[in-house]
């Protein structure tokens, strides 16, 4: 049975030279965004193979094009509560480093939305407290049409040694 999900504001900010690029999602129905620059594709999603003996976060792996590619269930990685896949679920592949090394990975999200511009003036710096995911998970809160966004820092929510460490 889908989940009806509602659907979120679009978030829309004024381009300009000062700004980066965010693509935004949703994930147990709040915003977050993620620097575009880290993102090499959107896929839809698809049959993950199921590995066994691996933490709950960690979804499976698929097939992208003959390489292996590990998924992330980010629902999980926030609190341990996955959300409920509909059509609109898909799978966000993301290029991080790690150890100077780089590495692709899958982040499973309920839904993408869209690429926003967020000025740099406008990035402050993530709050201590008072936020559904661990603070070191957030870059920074974007302000964007009166509204703050969630930036993730993506290296640290996909750090590899923690992820592998349960």
């Amino acid at each position: 049975m889908e989940k009806n999900i509602s659907q979120p504001t679009p978030l829309k900010s004024g381009a300009g030279n000062n700004s980066r690029k965010f693509l935004t999602f949703v994930v147990n129905n709040e915003i977050y965004g993620i620097d575009i620059l880290s993102i090499k594709e959107i896929t839809d999603f698809s049959n993950i193979t199921r590995v066994p003996m691996v933490p709950g976060h960690i979804a499976g792996m698929v097939n992208l094009r003959g390489n292996v590619v590990p998924v992330i269930d980010l629902a999980q990685r926030f609190s341990e509560q996955p959300s409920e896949r509909t059509r609109r679920s898909s799978i966000v592949i993301v290029d991080i480093k790690s150890n100077e090394q780089s590495m692709v990975l899958g982040i499973i999200v309920d839904e993408v939305s869209e690429v926003i511009d967020v000025s740099l003036s406008e990035i402050v710096p993530a709050p201590e407290f008072g936020t559904k995911i661990r603070a070191d998970f957030i870059h920074g809160m974007g302000k964007v049409d009166q509204r703050l966004l969630v930036l993730l820092n993506i290296e640290n929510i996909l750090a590899i040694d923690e992820l592998s460490s349960f």
